[in-house]
């Protein structure tokens, strides 16, 4: 219901309540003034009465008494009169119409007063005015006056109240509602209407009331929030646009820090090739027979076609790009991370191996470049943690597992993306704090402290988020968990290598 009905209806119910209860106590008075009224002229009429019947019984006796009683009757329309003796049994001619014990009283001397109702509609207002005549006996005059003119005079003023109180309840309630929809009822709609438009993201328009009353104030401190949301909005905009800015930046940064490391195993992988091509062309120069010159052009052909797909995945590994989100193979991503890292990790000692068989495509919705740049920087570490060389283990399945209290989220399946190395492990105290920006345990000149906070914000942004499990001296298990989805992998660079266990030669 509407605020404007519900002050209507409560005023009516108010002044209904408050005119109903007027009009039954001006009704209780009026009804108290006509008793007191016939009252005082019964008073007066037995007064009279009492003294005429005394001096005439005292000198004509009791039938001339009784007769002037019979000529009073004659003469008052509606008055009735009549001798009665208190000790009269009932029945009798001069038995008193009301009860003995109603009217006890007159035994002392008393005037008696009593109205007898008979229904709501009809009764007699009695009055017994004692007459000292006989010693022996109690004798009074009844003197009885119908009330239906009481009745009627009552009726007609219950009528007139209930008239007077419809008719001001329906003026009223019409006027309160013309004023509730006028004062409260529009202003009410157009506030309402303004706080569902901010909730929409509207702040522009302010509500103009020309009220000034509390909704007029209301209004105004509306339109003062919506100035500070808007404030506040754009302020957080331009935070938001600098934080993506320099997260971008911190990102591009490890990128090129990362590129920085793989420059030495890169190096040496071009180093191979450009001797082959050094060598076949001054074999060329010498002057080879047509055969063989043309063997030869086909091997230099081929060794630069290796130096620039090298190249090239540097490069674009390298690029500053917006992110891309698609449906992606998380596998096949995983290999050409491995592959990129290959001569990095064969400089250490250390065997990188993708371990995805009988995984049908782990299909994700990711940015490929920045999910390539999480898994760089996972497998880097790794390789840096092993001193002594071994194996290194990226493993793609799905798996349950439950989102941590800040990510929020029921156990579910995910897809798993687990990178185990036989590392040195990582101390308790500090695996809290790896994901912190500029926080390492490398030693110096091996780390800026950004490759995890970096991976750890690209995993987040994904909807997925990233679980540490180390032991001094047996190595850590990074296991970053993604949500899976979408009907088809889109590539994530060039042709996928074939499946297998071992990365060795895989950039050979």
């Amino acid at each position: 219901m509407r605020l404007a009905s519900k002050l209507t209806l409560a005023l009516v119910f108010v002044m209904c309540a408050v005119l109903s209860l007027y009009g039954y106590l001006s009704v209780r008075r009026e009804r108290a003034l006509f008793e007191a009224d016939m009252r005082r002229d019964e008073h007066l009429i037995g007064l009279a009465l009492r003294t005429a019947m005394v001096e005439i019984w005292r000198r004509e006796g009791l039938d001339e008494a009784l007769r002037v009683l019979d000529e009073a009757n004659e003469r008052e329309d509606g008055v009735r009169f009549r001798w009665v003796w208190l000790d009269a049994p009932a029945g009798d001619r001069f038995a008193p119409t009301l009860p003995a014990a109603e009217i006890a009283e007159l035994s002392r001397g008393t005037e008696v007063f009593r109205v007898q109702r008979e229904d709501d509609r009809s009764g007699r207002f009695y009055t017994y005015a004692p007459v000292g005549v006989d010693p022996a006996r109690v004798g009074a005059i009844e003197i009885s006056e119908s009330l239906e003119e009481e009745e009627a005079y009552v009726r007609a003023s219950v009528l007139n109240t209930v008239t007077t109180l419809v008719a001001l309840a329906a003026l009223s309630g019409l006027l309160a509602m013309i004023f509730g929809q006028i004062l409260v009822g529009r202003p009410t709609r157009r506030l309402v209407d303004k706080t569902r438009r901010i909730g929409e993201g509207e702040l522009g328009v302010p509500l103009l009331l020309p009220q000034r009353d509390e909704l007029g104030q209301i209004a105004h401190e509306i339109n003062a929030m919506c100035e500070r949301l808007a404030e506040v909005q754009a302020r957080a905009a331009r935070e938001t646009a600098a934080r993506i800015a320099a997260m971008e930046q911190l990102r591009h940064a490890d990128r090129l820090t990362t590129v920085g490391k793989l420059a030495s195993g890169i190096a040496h992988e071009l180093g191979t090739p450009l001797n082959v091509v050094g060598g076949r062309a001054k074999m060329i120069a010498r002057g080879l027979p047509q055969e063989e010159a043309a063997e030869s052009a086909r091997i230099i052909a081929e060794q630069a076609d290796r130096m620039t797909r090298i190249i090239r995945q540097l490069l674009d590994f390298a690029r500053r790009r917006s992110a891309q989100k698609a449906p992606v193979d998380l596998a096949q991503i995983a290999r050409q991370t491995l592959q990129l890292l290959e001569p990095m990790a064969r400089k250490r000692s250390v065997a990188l191996r993708l371990d995805d068989e009988g995984l049908s495509p782990a299909r994700a919705e990711v940015d490929a470049a920045q999910m390539q740049q999480v898994l760089t920087n996972l497998v880097m570490n790794g390789i840096q943690s092993m001193k002594q060389g071994g194996e290194l283990v990226v493993r793609v399945e799905r798996a349950r597992a439950r989102p941590p209290a800040d990510h929020g989220g029921e156990e579910g399946e995910h897809l798993a993306i687990r990178v185990i190395d036989q590392g040195e492990g990582i101390a308790p105290a500090d695996i809290p704090r790896l994901f912190e920006p500029f926080f390492t345990t490398k030693d110096v000149g091996e780390g800026t402290g950004l490759g995890l906070s970096v991976s750890y914000g690209i995993v987040r942004e994904h909807g997925g988020w990233i679980e540490v499990q180390s032991e001094r001296g047996r190595g850590s298990t990074f296991t970053v968990y993604l949500v899976g989805g979408g009907e088809e992998a889109a590539p994530a660079g060039e042709e996928p290598a074939p499946r297998g266990g071992g990365l060795a030669g895989a950039a050979a």
